[in-house]
């Protein structure tokens, strides 16, 4: 043999086989005991996703997104209180309605504090008029119920019945058929925390109600259809699906829902400046129209301005939920290939395309190891399970994010996963 070819077979020996030479002369039991102690590596997939940012909250900014290009507005040190700080609020609102296909006749509002401080507004102003159903799957949902029970104290202040309607479990939906049409309902559109989403249609809610519904759509605005006959109010925050800025929510208003607001004045029930609507017995019209309760930022007017064009050059909600779809389906089907991983959500048909949340064969603790290293390696950020769900990871696959960074994600989950499996 020459030895350019004993080079050449030199240079084809593989890690297995030098291991197994470098046990060769050591005696049976011992070599064996050593070859099973020896680990090999999985090698790392050779792609990285373009951005790693798959946080469910505040989320990834939409595609070209430059934030120098804000910095030149010139509503930026004007009051929003001044005609053109006012015409820019209003302009939001207008092109909320317009893309999301908000009814002429709904109202739609700039609150303070986000989804939250927009549903509290809500929930403060509205219930104690009849009983209230509480639906709920995840953390949220359970917060809202919390509230009615602890804080409003409906049962007591009011006289009304809570009932709560949920599951023991995450990953599925309550019997929503409980749902009583006489009563008020309170329920998320998506569960951010178990990845577990209402029925497509809200089929649950009868068109022939005495009751309003409050439904919290933070994760499900922009990416999924919004059946608006069947919603009275309507709250999101803007640092979900469009990646916006947080500390701002929106606050989406039925026929109904004013109507309750102008004839029903909670018992006992002092309301803090930030959550006031209603003027004199009639609902405060200046806040749907660009006016504001409290001072927001203009910068993340603008910002969120931005988001609104980028998503009306995506053909609006449907170029929306279809970004959304494909991302979900990308990980479906790496679901379905690898046993080793799972959704938490047990119903396809309820499946949320935004908050993927996602079983591991791991421990928690490894789980943790999983998620620490995908950090590390920048490529996937912030994707742990919440705190009060089950040990799970979850990735924000809403319309901002771009297929080619699930794709390039998921051959490095099936890499994090033989890594802390080993360990």
């Amino acid at each position: 043999m020459s030895s350019t070819m004993i080079r050449l077979t030199a240079q084809r020996i593989t890690p297995l086989a030098t291991a197994f030479q470098q046990l060769k002369h050591v005696a049976p039991r011992t070599a064996a005991a050593s070859f099973a102690s020896t680990r090999f590596f999985s090698a790392k997939p050779e792609i990285k996703p373009t951005n790693p940012e798959f946080s469910s909250g505040p989320c990834k900014k939409h595609p070209n997104y430059d934030v120098n290009s804000l910095l030149q507005s010139n509503v930026l040190g004007r009051s929003h209180r001044s005609k053109l700080g006012k015409e820019r609020l209003k302009f939001a609102i207008d092109e909320t309605r317009r893309i999301l296909k908000v009814p002429d006749d709904y109202l739609i509002g700039i609150v303070p504090a986000s989804d939250t401080g927009a549903y509290e507004m809500a929930m403060w102003n509205v219930l104690g008029a009849r009983d209230v159903d509480v639906c709920h799957w995840e953390s949220f949902g359970k917060g809202w119920f919390a509230d009615a029970m602890s804080h409003l104290k409906l049962g007591d202040n009011c006289d009304v019945a809570v009932n709560e309607i949920t599951v023991d479990s995450y990953g599925e939906l309550p019997d929503l058929s409980k749902v009583n049409p006489n009563n008020d309902v309170c329920f998320t559109f998506n569960g951010t925390t178990s990845g577990v989403r209402v029925p497509e249609g809200c089929d649950f809610i009868s068109d022939d109600r005495t009751g309003l519904t409050l439904c919290d759509a933070t994760s499900a605005c922009f990416a999924m259809n919004m059946p608006w006959e069947k919603l009275d109010i309507t709250t999101y925050s803007w640092q979900k699906v469009l990646g916006g800025e947080g500390a701002h929510g929106v606050l989406i208003l039925s026929p109904r829902a004013v109507e309750r607001l102008e004839t029903y004045t909670p018992p006992n029930r002092p309301l803090p400046k930030i959550f006031r609507m209603v003027k004199k017995g009639k609902i405060d019209a200046a806040l749907f129209t660009g006016a504001t309760i409290n001072t927001p930022s203009m910068l993340c007017v603008e910002d969120y301005l931005s988001a609104l064009k980028w998503a009306d050059s995506l053909g609006g909600v449907s170029g929306l939920i279809s970004a959304s779809q494909a991302n979900l389906e990308a990980i479906e089907k790496f679901v379905d290939d690898n046993e080793w991983i799972d959704f938490l959500a047990k119903d396809p048909a309820t499946r949320s395309s935004t908050s993927v949340c996602l079983t591991l064969d791991l421990t928690s603790d490894q789980i943790k190891k999983f998620v620490s290293m995908l950090d590390s390696e920048d490529v996937a950020y912030d994707i742990g399970g919440y705190r009060d769900a089950p040990p799970s990871i979850r990735i924000w696959c809403g319309s901002t994010v771009e297929l080619k960074d699930v794709e390039a994600l998921l051959p490095w989950l099936k890499w994090a996963y033989e890594e802390a499996k080993a360990m």
